[in-house]
């Protein structure tokens, strides 16, 4: 069965060669250039992945994600936009964007980074049976608060175990570092700030065994937990 695409742009001859192009690559298309239009057309198809262009009219593509994830907070959501500014992108992520691709852009870059988040939506390592939380390579035991690799085991702290909880729990997404301090130490001084620093270093040097898991600095912002 073909993979099914959510396509929202309205330069609608860019649009129709993205559409075309993406059909003879085996892709099933259904393209909105509409903002308002959007939210019902993806109750009605029930695509599998969704690229959303940000400037829209009557809607953004920001607003749009949103409104998915509320219906749907698993799908795929790609964002096509003109704007360069990293403001905008960091956006993008907190909403729930797993992608982000400015134009212009090739058809082979697209391609490539639709299959790649459908990858990793289908392949993900990172799964909860009972009170352990696989992620890739390594096992985390939540009420014994051991982080696990083969048959090595690191005891880990009461903070350094939630952290690790907390990060997971948010996977793929842009925590803002405030919101992170607030929930692990309770309050956003710069003493716990120094303190996040230096437990983020070492929940990255616990990880490390397996690269396809990886914490990323948002320089301004805070954290994103991905594989």
């Amino acid at each position: 069965m073909a993979i099914k695409i959510l396509y929202v742009e309205d330069e609608l001859f860019l649009g129709k060669i993205v559409k075309e192009t993406l059909e003879t690559r085996g892709f099933e298309v259904i393209m909105e250039s509409d903002g308002a239009d959007v939210v019902r057309t993806f109750e009605d198809e029930k695509p599998d992945i969704c690229i959303l262009d940000v400037m829209l009219p009557n809607r953004s593509g920001f607003e749009l994600a949103e409104d998915i994830r509320k219906i749907n907070d698993d799908i795929p959501i790609i964002f096509l936009t003109a704007k360069t500014q990293t403001d905008d992108v960091v956006l993008g992520f907190k909403i729930g964007g797993n992608d982000y691709i400015r134009k212009p852009f090739s058809m082979e870059e697209l391609i490539v980074r639709i299959e790649n988040v459908l990858r990793v939506k289908k392949e993900s390592p990172l799964a909860i049976a009972g009170d352990i939380i696989t992620m890739g390579k390594y096992q985390f035991h939540l009420n014994k608060q051991v982080l696990g690799i083969g048959k090595e085991e690191r005891k880990l702290s009461y903070r350094e175990s939630e952290l690790v909880k907390y990060l997971f729990q948010n996977r793929e997404k842009v925590i803002d570092r405030r919101e992170l301090l607030n929930h692990i130490w309770g309050n956003d001084s710069f003493f716990n700030s120094r303190n996040l620093d230096v437990y983020i270093t070492k929940i990255r040097g616990y990880l490390k065994e397996d690269p396809s898991l990886e914490i990323i600095t948002i320089k301004g912002v805070g954290y994103r937990f991905v594989l």
